[in-house]
């Protein structure tokens, strides 16, 4: 088992912020916050399923084909190898709660196949 995060870490990336609240041996809990009219990149993992709970504002969710506005309350699951993302077509901030579950969660388990900012 391979955790590579430490509660209180926290990140800026192009789309918003993200900051790790919890970490056990086999899960770790986020708070993720999607600035207005941006998104995350199209992703999967490999060794990770992931919970997410809006808990404010609407964001739009894609699983692998199917795409759908979560409002705040919505509950999403996503398996391992799951194409996801989560985009904010908003005027205000998305912010969800995100629980990785697996036996490896580590920040480079992670597959892009599409990202506005670039990344690979």
């Amino acid at each position: 088992m391979s955790v590579s995060y430490k509660v209180g870490e926290m990140g800026e990336r192009p789309w918003g912020t993200w900051e790790v609240l919890a970490v056990g041996s086999n899960y770790i809990v986020k708070r993720i916050i999607v600035n207005p009219h941006q998104k995350l990149s199209l992703q999967s993992h490999e060794f990770r399923s992931e919970h997410w709970i809006i808990a404010s504002g609407t964001g739009t969710v894609t699983l692998d084909d199917e795409t759908f506005d979560t409002p705040q309350d919505t509950h999403i699951y996503i398996e391992k190898q799951q194409k996801h993302r989560m985009e904010n077509k908003t005027d205000f901030p998305v912010v969800f709660i995100e629980v990785q579950t697996g036996d490896t969660l580590d920040e480079n388990d992670i597959q892009r196949y599409e990202d506005i900012y670039g990344r690979v």
